[in-house]
């Protein structure tokens, strides 16, 4: 079994892969404050509410966007698994072919790889979390560029800090741009505005490509349902993006390794 772990700014997605079937996932929340006995413990405690036994875990792979929790995680893994995890980037290249100057993150990146591995290409990847991230691929499979911004969560939360009188609000379409209470016109400008937002960037993207609307749109995130359910630009959402990307590059590597020891 193969434990893939997909670092964010606000949750560590843990899914539990044997071969291409998911037998279990759960999501821990992203705390640089806790110690590898905390984290090594609720992990366990989830293998036995799936039933599981960790000494099934044959291998682990991370990609992560918060390097300050990578200590503690890698220690809970060894301590609790016996595994040194395998860490993109650090170990493991994400294997998309990027020529910008800046370095490309791990998430991204494996996003990516998956979605030209299940959808082909070209296409555009969209990742709802708390940042939002726009990822274009070509025919070719290079990387072309993309934008980041400001989750939809991040967005209204900061709405409602920095407004004294503006309440904090469920995020759901409210079906109108006019609302007729503060919630409502609140959620008509945070929900409705960024799926508008969404829309055009997908647009935008698509027409920078160049290859007209053969392109494949593939969202994921937490909040990739909420928007791709009132819009109709995007094509897929795939929950397992990130997962999946971590296991074709684990399956990659090792097939990999074994050529070059057959070499030898």
């Amino acid at each position: 079994m193969l434990m893939a772990i997909d670092v964010g700014n606000t949750n560590m997605v843990f899914g539990l892969l044997e071969g291409e079937e998911l037998v279990g996932s759960f999501r821990l929340m992203t705390d640089a404050n806790k110690t590898s006995d905390e984290i090594g413990l609720t992990v366990c405690e989830y293998f036995r509410r799936f039933n599981l036994d960790t000494n099934q875990v044959c291998d682990v792979i991370i990609a992560s966007v918060v390097p300050q929790v990578m200590y503690t995680l890698t220690n809970a893994i060894m301590k609790y698994f016996g595994k040194r995890p395998l860490i993109i980037d650090d170990d493991i290249p994400p294997e998309i072919h990027y020529e910008g100057e800046d370095h490309l993150g791990a998430d991204r990146a494996v996003a990516c790889v998956a979605a030209m591995e299940k959808y082909g290409k070209p296409l555009v990847v969209l990742d709802f979390g708390t940042a939002t991230t726009v990822d274009a691929v070509d025919a070719q499979g290079t990387y072309l560029g993309g934008c980041i911004l400001a989750g939809i969560r991040v967005s209204t939360d900061a709405l409602f800090r920095q407004a004294a009188m503006l309440p904090r609000i469920e995020l759901v379409n409210p079906g109108t741009v006019l609302g007729q209470n503060t919630i409502q016109q609140i959620q008509a400008g945070s929900v409705l505005g960024y799926i508008g937002a969404a829309e055009y960037l997908i647009r935008q993207a698509k027409q920078e490509l160049g290859y007209g609307d053969n392109v494949k749109v593939v969202a994921t995130g937490g909040l990739a349902r909420l928007i791709a359910d009132n819009t109709d630009l995007i094509d897929v959402v795939d929950s397992q993006l990130i997962v999946d990307g971590l296991r074709i590059i684990y399956e990659r590597y090792r097939k990999a390794q074994k050529k070059n020891q057959e070499k030898e």
